[in-house]
């Protein structure tokens, strides 16, 4: 069920005026309600004021672009970056610029929307998108370089962390283009995402797109790769017309490094304290690292919703889409919310 709310829902939220525990969105870090790291960004907006809406190409540039891409470079480990005001708008420039005579395109099973660029279907298998690309190769004068795109974080514990299936693939052969916008600033070293992992596989070339408002609680979009990719990105249309993301948030982003390690300490603990006492943990597709447990059983959430606990409960991403259910921590719940949420899941004689 679908509720309207007046206030942000930070570890609680109030429903028909009654308070409930809320395991669910994706602020993963339990920034967004958070004193210390609201008060950097209100002094960052009057720094910076409310918005910028000039080109990133302006003869004008504030130095905060600059020092935040430098800063994200090195903590996931690629050449060059590029922000951009989205994490749905890095998707799309991506798709738009590799949507061209010299690529073709193919999307991995439940890759996520923002990667789309034309009404090509996904393929609902890794196997089907194996045999799909190797024929693509065996083409003759075939120059079209296959782009495969997938999310790093697609909740079925197919991708993250192992990547299996897609290992399968001839990956020296392929531009892989991966939205790591669920596991940047919440998995792998400092919170670097995926980045580092994918570049072990060898591919032709790693792409990683992100949003930054997930795992850093800033409204912000980023691109990772080599320097010679994020240099053609700046220099297309679609980049020099959109307006970037807004520098108080950026700012504030910089600002926020050691706060961000202290909450994903606190989260990595929740996570660890929460999957030790969980019982039947295989009712939950779970992933290392990750605060998410996804499940599919409606009358669990409606069981959920009577102890007063709010999940993750909607078809996504539209209403003909399958029904995605989730428990997701935070860094702001509390040890009592967790035990709570525990005390409930594990009086069930089965879920």
């Amino acid at each position: 069920m679908a509720y309207e709310i007046d206030t942000f829902p930070g570890r609680t939220v109030s429903i028909n005026g009654e308070p409930h525990l809320y395991f669910g969105g994706t602020g993963y870090l339990g920034l967004q309600t958070d004193a210390l790291f609201q008060n950097l960004f209100i002094k960052n907006v009057q720094k910076y004021g409310t918005n910028y809406g000039a080109s990133p190409k302006s003869n004008i540039r504030i130095d905060v672009y600059r020092k935040t891409e430098h800063v994200l470079c090195h903590l996931v480990g690629s050449e060059a970056a590029l922000t951009l005001s989205s994490g749905y708008l890095a998707g799309q420039l991506l798709a738009q610029t590799l949507d061209d005579k010299y690529h073709h395109l193919f999307y991995a099973p439940n890759t996520h929307a923002a990667l789309f660029q034309r009404k090509i279907k996904p393929f609902t298998t890794f196997t089907a998108l194996n045999i799909a690309v190797r024929e693509h190769l065996e083409t003759k004068n075939n120059k079209e370089t296959p782009v495969v795109f997938l999310d790093s974080i697609d909740f079925s514990g197919c991708n993250y962390p192992n990547f299996n299936a897609l290992k399968t693939l001839p990956l020296e052969e392929i531009i892989l283009v991966v939205d790591d916008s669920h596991g940047i600033g919440v998995v792998g070293e400092n919170g670097g995402g995926v980045f580092n992992l994918l570049k072990k596989l060898n591919c032709k070339e790693l792409i990683i797109c992100c949003s930054l408002g997930k795992g850093f609680a800033i409204q912000g979009g980023a691109i990772f790769g080599n320097e010679e990719r994020i240099k053609k990105l700046k220099n297309t249309a679609f980049f020099g017309g959109a307006s970037p993301a807004t520098p108080a948030s950026l700012a504030t982003f910089l600002d926020a490094q050691e706060l961000y390690d202290q909450k994903r300490m606190e989260l990595r603990n929740h996570i660890a304290y929460f999957s030790t006492l969980l019982k039947r943990p295989k009712k939950f597709h779970t992933m290392k690292e990750h605060p998410a447990y996804t499940f599919a059983d409606p009358q669990f959430t409606e069981y959920l919703e009577s102890q007063k606990i709010i999940v993750t409960s909607f078809p996504y991403p539209d209403e003909d889409a399958q029904l995605m259910s989730r428990i997701v921590l935070s860094a702001g719940h509390k040890k009592e919310d967790i035990d709570h949420l525990l005390e409930c899941i594990n009086i069930l004689p089965k879920l």
